[in-house]
């Protein structure tokens, strides 16, 4: 703050001893000792109270950022909520179609194409004649 050094620190002690007198300068030296502590627990005071705001600014400011990180979980969570009961109802609406019958024919695959189309079909089973065994 102040740039000095040790002779210009003596040249003041000389000049002081010279203006002031031997007989005042220890009261002089207590006095400027007085104001200098007084100074430098206001600057302390003042550093404290600006560090404590920073702290509470900072920590609005985190506060703020853990409430969108919720926000955001909490939608997310939502939306995941929402899909999974839209898959569930969409399973029990496929569960309730009847399988024979008139209702419509099975499903496969992503473009709902009948499964006979898919090629999934299965080739129908011999029928046997009455008498025979197996071979």
């Amino acid at each position: 703050m102040f740039d000095i050094t040790s002779s210009k620190l003596l040249i003041l002690a000389i000049v002081a001893l010279i203006v002031v007198g031997p007989k005042d300068l220890p009261i002089l030296l207590r006095t400027v000792g007085k104001y200098l502590g007084v100074i430098r627990r206001q600057a302390a005071e003042f550093r404290s109270q600006f560090d404590e705001a920073m702290r509470e600014a900072e920590l609005d400011q985190l506060k703020k950022e853990f409430e969108n990180v919720s926000r955001e979980v909490h939608a997310t969570m939502d939306e995941g909520s929402r899909l999974v009961d839209s898959q569930i109802a969409a399973a029990r609406i496929e569960d309730q179609t009847p399988r024979f019958g008139l209702g419509a024919p099975p499903t496969s695959g992503p473009d709902n194409t009948p499964a006979e189309v898919a090629g999934d079909a299965k080739a129908p089973e011999p029928t046997r004649e009455p008498g025979r065994g197996a071979a």
